[in-house]
Order: C-alpha cells, then sequence, then structure tokens
C-alpha cells in the first residue's frame, strides 16, 4: 500500500510538471477523475493553483511550484515509512526461523530422549 501511495504521489508530481504555468495551460482540457474508472471532463482555469490533500480530508489551495514541494514531502514520508515497514517484517522473518529453528531443536531433543527410554524399555525386557 505505501508504494502505491508512492506511486500515486509520483504521478501527481509529474502531473503538475506537465501543466504550463506561464499561460498556456489556461483552458487546456483534462479529464478529472470522480473515482478509479469515472472521469469527467473539464478544463483548467489557473494552471498555478491547484488543490492539495494535506490529509483525513482537508485541503488547501496552493501554487503549482509549493503544491509540488508538499507532495515531494509526503512522498519522503511515505518512503521513510516504507523503510521502515521493510526493515520490521525483515526482523519479524529472522525472529519468526529463530523459533522454528529453536522449535525445531527441541521437537529433536523430544525425540531422542523417547528413543532413549524406549531403548532402555526394550533392553530391560530382554534382560528377564
Amino acid at each position: 500500500q505505501l508504494r502505491a501511495v508512492s506511486a500515486r504521489l509520483s504521478t501527481a508530481r509529474s502531473s503538475l510538471n506537465a501543466i504550463p504555468v506561464n499561460g498556456t495551460g489556461e483552458g487546456r482540457e483534462i479529464m478529472i477523475p470522480l473515482t478509479e474508472s469515472l472521469y469527467a471532463p473539464g478544463k483548467i482555469v489557473d494552471p498555478n493553483k491547484v488543490l492539495v490533500e494535506l490529509g483525513a480530508g482537508f485541503f488547501v489551495e496552493k501554487s503549482a511550484k509549493d503544491a509540488i514541494k508538499v507532495l515531494e514531502r509526503k512522498g519522503k514520508v511515505v518512503d521513510a515509512n516504507s523503510d521502515n515497514v521493510m526493515a520490521a517484517a525483515e526482523a519479524s522473518s529472522r525472529n519468526v526461523q529463530a523459533v522454528q529453528q529453536a522449535m525445531q531443536g527441541k521437537m529433536m531433543e523430544i525425540q531422542a530422549r523417547q528413543q532413549g527410554i524406549s531403548y532402555k524399555n526394550k533392553m530391560e525386557g530382554m534382560k528377564q
């Protein structure tokens, strides 16, 4: 999921960079996503003013340049969190492997003990 968020932020930055802000982007026709699979046609009124989601459904109007900075900061946070999650997952995997090895060692110890008891009982039965 974090990789998907990072990809969306990267796409947003690329989209903002693709819109000319020197006046030629004004009136440009675009498709506005309403959902992931539903779009509506629209036109850019002011290419230098965009709404940026800050989180929890809050948006703020920013210049395209400032919006790119916000997206870059968010991208860095997502990438850092992704790295932390990956490190935690790797540590958990190593812990699981260590527990499995310890359990396997205990099982071998129990089996050896049971075989020893069985052999001892067998030997004692032969003496009688």
